[in-house]
């Protein structure tokens, strides 16, 4: 933790912990944070801490992502996005094992 205190959030940390996660992940299809921040209306700086854990994930945020990539709020709470087996930061799935 840091010397900044965390507010009290309306999501759990691991809610909040799968929301930081597709964070990462899809700032790279938007070319960065702060292209990402624009889309979904909120100042770079407050997604940089959110990333650092240094600021609570709230629930605009998790609903303002959620509608941005298309996915149910509680899939992306329950992390079900991005599908099993994928990483949750970057996206790889190893393809490799389904194969025959």
């Amino acid at each position: 933790m840091t010397d900044r205190e965390i507010t009290t959030a309306d999501l759990s940390l691991d809610e909040q912990e799968r929301v930081r996660n597709a964070i990462i992940r899809v700032r790279l299809q938007f070319g960065g944070l702060k292209m990402l921040a624009q889309v979904l209306h909120f100042d770079h700086t407050t997604l940089i801490h959110v990333c650092k854990e240094r600021r609570a994930v709230t629930a605009s945020m998790a609903f303002r992502l959620a509608r941005l990539i298309g996915v149910g709020i509680d899939d992306l709470l329950a992390g079900k996005w991005p599908e099993p087996g994928t990483c949750p930061r970057c996206g790889y799935k190893d393809t490799r094992a389904a194969l025959p």
